[in-house]
């Protein structure tokens, strides 16, 4: 994996990650239809979240857009896109607070199946290591979201525990699965 960094320290405003077949940047304005097509997909989000309205919605992109810093309880939020054809796969990125990463991932319905976010996340993993020696990581996946408790597996994330009834998505209960990824 390539890593191309181009930013003073602590601040990660021109983050390029490249995999073989992925360029993940922070995400930008005008990736604002690629934000409001991954919250507004019933098959991207049934799973994750209620679908927000538009000014929820709003907001969240807003807060995307904060510029990243290292230990600031802050979004890394990044873009993801082939490299070959530029197209949109999803966002990816975490959440750093408290000397653990939390993790999370929305990819495109035509891009799944393919290996992207097993892909990204690993880039991602890899270069917080490198970068900000971050070691410690952890993902919530909403129970029944086989294919992300297959992406963290595939990146060597441990079911660590199960929250019974944590989270609530239309109106229905869902355990949370709260995983790591040992040190």
């Amino acid at each position: 994996m390539e890593i191309a960094v181009n930013n003073p320290p602590n601040v990660a405003n021109e983050i390029h990650i490249v995999t073989p077949r992925l360029i993940m940047r922070p995400i930008t304005r005008e990736e604002w239809p690629l934000f409001q097509q991954l919250h507004n997909d019933p098959n991207v989000i049934s799973l994750c979240f209620d679908k927000p309205d538009d000014n929820q919605l709003r907001d969240k992109f807003a807060q995307k857009l904060v510029p990243w810093i290292v230990n600031q309880n802050l979004w890394l939020c990044l873009t993801i896109q082939e490299r070959e054809t530029g197209e949109w796969v999803g966002i990816t990125g975490f959440l750093d607070g408290q000397g653990v990463a939390e993790v999370g991932y929305l990819l495109l319905t035509e891009q799944h199946g393919k290996g992207y976010g097993t892909e990204s996340l690993r880039a991602v993993i890899e270069w917080a290591q490198q970068e900000y020696d971050i070691k410690q990581y952890r993902a919530i996946v909403t129970q029944g979201n086989v294919g992300s408790e297959r992406v963290l597996e595939k990146c060597g994330f441990n079911l660590e525990r199960i929250d019974p009834l944590a989270y609530e998505i239309g109106g229905k209960r869902y355990d949370d699965h709260i995983y790591t990824l040992p040190t």
